[in-house]
């Protein structure tokens, strides 16, 4: 039996009662000082750490704590780390850094680092010897056992630097916190399989392994009959779902589409290889599922994608984009680049520009290429110049941005129903909301429109959002 199918190992009930207990105990450390205590927590990184750390805040109150945005007020403060760059790590650090002077100010303060930077042995060590009134710190394998990590700190006075398990497991049924009643992040597997050379996912996060369907199902139905209205099935790689009650991704979202109630399905991410006739078949026939696809290219060139090893070509990632917009011609498409691969030619660089001139994406996520300690790419002797990177990254990106500007502008005067987030965090007269295709969408708004979907009239466009006023027809 391959990684791809062998079912993982669940952690028991027995265990989860057990950290339980954990909450319970640390509850009661916290009841007998006979005041609040707050949890303050910063993620860095992709949305499995954001659900993660939805995890992490929804033991904590468990435990008896109360939610803060404030970091200055908190009892307990967590840095959710990545490690996918090195950018992501150093500001992790530079955060963590700056919490030394609350610390002082409050010995009684515990500080936690947690998440895929700390699954990293050099990491750890930087953490022991230069971050000494870092209280615990505890990898992703570890987050259902936050109850005892803490409870072992606070009992025991002294520092707690936990290894990761050697097999990562799934834990269900774990408390949670969510941080929008109208949107939720629901994984669906964890870890990786592809070991692309230039990451080091399946190393801080384990191999592939699937929650069952029934699992998954449940939750959506919660979510939905508590009022949620878009629902976002997270993965490293969503296309090698393999539940041990459900074949595949595809049959997994058309049963997650037969659950009742008015909500939007999204995914990501989706690994190219793995985008089957199937999925395309399930995307364009069940209403739920947004029209939006995010397919990661990483590199145009046929040759840099073999020495990323990714598993596809240009030719065949072209094909596929056909395909999608074949059977789902209002597809909103956005993809990620790494700029800078080492041994990129300036015509492995000039096959990117072309992917983006001709799939006409309507976003992108790019990024410098950043050595990962421990994975191939870092030990390959044709490293690019930083600053060759950065002139390709301005390429590219001004590409993009007339791309995504032309696009935009193609939908001013549409009415397209535009599903509402939120209030402005810069203007109080300003909303902002998503369309189907997960553009960005801003205009004025009421409060009460907030987590509805309303018809918008486009009004006018950049190249990162749409502008809008409501239509009343």
């Amino acid at each position: 039996m391959n990684d791809t199918t062998k079912q993982p190992l669940p952690v028991s009930e027995e265990e989860l009662l057990l950290q339980k207990q954990y909450a319970a105990q640390v509850r009661a450390l916290l009841g007998a000082e006979g005041k609040p205590h707050f949890v303050y927590i910063e993620t860095f990184g992709c949305q499995q750490n954001e659900a993660d750390s939805e995890r992490l805040l929804g033991m904590a109150c468990e435990m008896g704590y109360e939610v803060t945005d404030v970091s200055a007020n908190a009892d307990l403060l967590l840095v959710n780390t990545c490690a996918v760059r090195e950018h992501a790590e150093l500001k992790a650090l530079s955060i963590t850094g700056q919490f030394k002077h609350l610390k002082a100010k409050n010995p009684q303060l515990f500080i936690g680092i947690c998440g895929c930077m700390v699954s990293q042995e050099h990491r750890k060590a930087d953490i022991k010897n230069k971050y000494p009134y870092i209280d615990f710190l505890f990898g992703t394998s570890l987050v259902y056992r936050f109850p005892q990590i803490l409870y072992e700190t606070m009992s025991g006075h002294c520092r707690k630097l936990y290894a990761d398990e050697a097999v990562q497991r799934i834990a269900e049924d774990l408390p949670v916190r969510r941080a929008s009643k109208t949107q939720a992040w629901v994984s669906i597997m964890y870890g990786c399989n592809n070991f692309c050379t230039y990451c080091v996912v399946p190393y801080v996060r384990g191999r592939e392994r699937s929650r069952s369907a029934e699992k998954i199902e449940e939750e959506v139905r919660a979510l939905v009959q508590g009022g949620c209205r878009e629902v976002t099935l997270l993965g490293q790689n969503v296309n090698s779902y393999h539940g041990a009650d459900c074949p595949d991704f595809p049959t997994l979202l058309h049963r997650i589409c037969t659950i009742e109630g008015d909500f939007t399905v999204r995914f990501m991410t989706s690994h190219p290889k793995d985008a089957s006739a199937a999925l395309i078949d399930c995307m364009a026939s069940e209403k739920k599922i947004a029209r939006q696809f995010h397919l990661p290219l990483q590199s145009g060139s046929s040759k840099t994608l073999r020495r990323m090893n990714r598993r596809y070509t240009k030719e065949q990632y072209l094909a596929l984009v056909n395909a999608l917009r074949e059977k789902i011609p209002d597809l909103t498409l956005t993809t990620d680049i790494i700029v800078g691969f080492p041994g990129e030619s300036e015509e492995d660089f000039e096959q990117t520009l072309d992917v983006l001139q001709r799939v006409r994406f309507d976003s992108i996520f790019s990024f410098l290429y950043s050595p990962r300690r421990g994975t191939p790419a870092a030990d390959y002797p044709d490293q690019i110049d930083p600053e060759e990177k950065k002139k390709r990254f301005r390429r590219l990106t001004d590409l993009q941005n007339e791309i995504s500007l032309e696009k935009n502008r193609e939908m001013i005067g549409k009415v397209l129903p535009v599903f509402v987030q939120g209030q402005s965090k810069t203007n109080a007269e300003m909303f902002s909301g998503r369309t189907e295709g997960n553009k960005l969408v801003h205009f004025k708004a009421a409060p009460q429109l907030i987590g509805k979907t309303v018809p918008m009239k486009i009004t006018d466009a950049t190249f990162f959002a749409l502008f809008a006023e409501p239509f009343e027809s």
